[in-house]
């Protein structure tokens, strides 16, 4: 995906938090962070100083604060005459994500399998219908968007608070590229999906880490296709 070629690009996305007023450091970082993670500024956009110490009304200083925190999550990327940049990955790089993620997953969700209960089978459910209402839609941002919430769910119930941090920051650091928006046909993913759900419900924790095995394998595979 290519990135806008004027510097102004993500600060046309960017939305007012107190239009006319200054903006603290931590709205400044949400509003960034939520631009990027949206997918509304692809890897590789700048991301001017000036231009967004203007919108939000403040000075220099609490930009380059959120920047340096942005930075320090993997979301951008700064070289000192180049300026700041939405962050880019290669393949080789999105591939090792994939792999962190998946072994992120796999030990998340034995440990869900454990302790769900009916409430988190009803959520589970609730987003895997979400995401066949963007699949029929052929909505291929939605479906990305819902996988995510998908796999929070599933992951949910185990309760393994630094795990899952761990595991957010790495999807986060995949999300500008939006991976699976570039997927043409996303029925094998809903598959996958579905056959995970069954496998959850069944607390069959094997045969969950079995299928999110083979989802991260056919996921990178149509990524490095696309």
């Amino acid at each position: 995906m290519s990135a806008p070629s004027t510097p102004g690009a993500l600060v046309e996305r960017l939305s007012p938090v107190s239009p006319g007023k200054p903006c603290s450091q931590q709205d400044i970082l949400a509003e960034l962070r939520r631009v990027i993670l949206a997918g509304e500024a692809p890897p590789g956009t700048p991301i001017p100083l000036d231009g967004v110490a203007k919108f939000f009304v403040v000075s220099a200083i609490p930009v380059r604060e959120s920047l340096k925190t942005l930075i320090g999550e993997g979301l951008v990327d700064h070289e000192p005459r180049g300026g700041y940049r939405v962050a880019e990955l290669t393949r080789d790089e999105l591939s090792e994500f994939y792999v962190i993620r998946e072994v992120l997953e796999a030990a998340a969700l034995r440990s869900a399998v454990a302790r769900a209960t009916r409430r988190d089978d009803t959520a589970a459910q609730e987003v895997l219908e979400a995401l066949a209402q963007s699949m029929a839609a052929n909505d291929h941002r939605a479906y990305h968007r819902e996988s995510r919430r998908f796999h929070l769910a599933l992951l949910a119930p185990s309760r393994m608070r630094r795990l899952l941090h761990v595991f957010e920051m790495a999807w986060n650091i995949t999300e500008p590229a939006q991976p699976m928006s570039v997927v043409d046909d996303v029925v094998w993913m809903h598959a996958d999906h579905t056959a995970m759900l069954e496998a959850f419900i069944a607390r069959d924790a094997e045969a969950l880490v079995g299928h999110s095995r083979e989802h991260y394998e056919r996921l990178e595979r149509a990524v490095s296709d696309a």
